[in-house]
């Protein structure tokens, strides 16, 4: 039996110091690897966000405007839900605007945040100035200052087969926001006029 103090016991025991240098090589060499993939997940983990922020405010500006009515005449005019057409304005005749037609873009003094004169029609926006998002109001929204908002709104005629909506009778409404990292979303939409009656 040898004593615990035979060196062929003590090297059996431990570990030398080359092993211990590979080893330390080895796990730095994993650490470093995996340090490196969540240093890439983190610094692209906020693209999605920006991504679904800048999502969420077109979807809201498009439902907006989709709901606003779509009628021969200025909703604010008297004829307004009986007009039949974008004919010349007769005060006497119901199925005429009595006095506004409708047009692409806002009318004077009509604003999107106004309490007084708000747009009333889809065809208002067109006139929307871009910029950052605002509430219905005009009051900003609190941290999205570094978003943008734009609208355009077009006549544009459908088509699906045999059946044809004239560009008269349907609007192509698109939101485009852009915002940091060079993110931009666009959104489409169309409203066709449902006239008369077609005051919410």
């Amino acid at each position: 039996m040898s004593s615990p103090t035979d060196p062929g016991q003590r090297r059996q025991r431990g570990v030398s110091l080359l092993e211990l240098i590979l080893f330390i090589v080895i796990v730095g060499a994993g650490i470093a690897g995996v340090l490196g993939v969540w240093r890439v997940t983190a610094q692209g983990s906020a693209e999605p966000l920006i991504q679904k922020q800048a999502l969420a405010i077109a979807e809201a500006y498009l439902e907006e405007v989709l709901a606003m009515p779509f009628t021969y005449c200025d909703p604010d005019d008297v004829h307004a839900a009986t007009a039949e057409s974008a004919g010349a304005v007769n005060p006497a005749d119901t199925t005429r605007c009595s006095a506004t037609l409708e047009a692409i873009g806002a009318e004077p003094g009509e604003t999107r945040g106004s309490g007084t004169t708000p747009y009333d029609n889809v065809n208002d926006y067109a006139s929307l100035p871009g910029g950052a998002p605002a509430t219905i109001d005009g009051t900003a929204i609190g941290g999205l200052g570094a978003y943008q908002v734009s609208v355009a709104v077009v006549g544009q005629a459908l088509s699906n087969g045999g059946d044809t909506v004239a560009a008269a009778a349907s609007q192509r409404v698109t939101v485009t926001v852009t915002g940091p990292a060079n993110t931009t979303v666009t959104l489409d939409g169309y409203r066709t006029r449902y006239a008369p009656n077609a005051l919410p």
